[in-house]
């Protein structure tokens, strides 16, 4: 259970980050890709997924279910770019997407749900409110920001907006927690959560 823990937080925290900052590129996908792949390429950066993954990285409060508000927030209903999506259209793509997913229809999708509905050969559909960017603006920004941070001609006080250094300050977090969980998924034995009174020389 912990090793499934850890590396469902390895996934996310490499997909929340975008893949490498480094300039990598989105994956390239065909006009014809269904619209789970191009959401993936489009807000992740990542191309080779599975079910599993997939709801877990879109699992937003990690309590083991998809409600309602995380499926439309995964459809990019809660972004500015949606604003303009009336009411009524949001709760027909809730009541569809649930009608779809929510195979007991107790409200809400779980992880075994969604990868039942993915194994019976079936995906998630084009609700035609685009890639579904999640609503906090990180795709847009890094798009916008993270090349002048590798342009050398870009001029040093460009670098020292007080909202370029947090951004990035928090990429360097997010970062260095990934190395931490890559570090701790190779021992076989955590120290850390040993209590003091039992580790050796204690």
């Amino acid at each position: 259970m912990r090793a499934t823990i850890l590396v469902a937080t390895g996934l996310v925290c490499r997909a929340l980050g975008h893949g490498n900052h480094g300039g990598s590129q989105k994956p390239m996908v065909g006009e014809n890709a269904n619209w789970m792949t191009k959401h993936m390429a489009e807000e992740h950066h990542i191309g080779d997924f599975d079910a599993s993954s997939f709801f877990v990285l879109h699992d937003y409060d990690a309590d083991g279910h998809w409600e309602a508000e995380e499926i439309l927030r995964t459809y990019g209903l809660m972004d500015e770019s949606n604003k303009n999506v009336p009411q009524g259209r949001r709760d027909e793509i809730e009541h569809e997407l649930l009608r779809l997913l929510d195979a007991d229809g107790d409200g809400f999708v779980t992880r075994d749900e969604f990868v039942a509905f993915i194994d019976s050969g079936k995906t998630l559909p084009d609700m035609g409110t685009g890639p579904g960017h999640h609503g906090d603006d990180e795709y847009e920004y890094e798009i916008h920001h993270w090349e002048k941070y590798h342009d050398e001609n870009t001029p040093l006080e460009e670098l020292n907006h007080p909202e370029d250094i947090e951004h990035f300050k928090k990429h360097e977090m997010m970062e260095d927690a990934e190395e931490k969980l890559e570090k701790l998924n190779k021992m076989t034995i955590v120290e850390d959560n040993i209590p003091s009174k039992f580790r050796r020389g204690s």
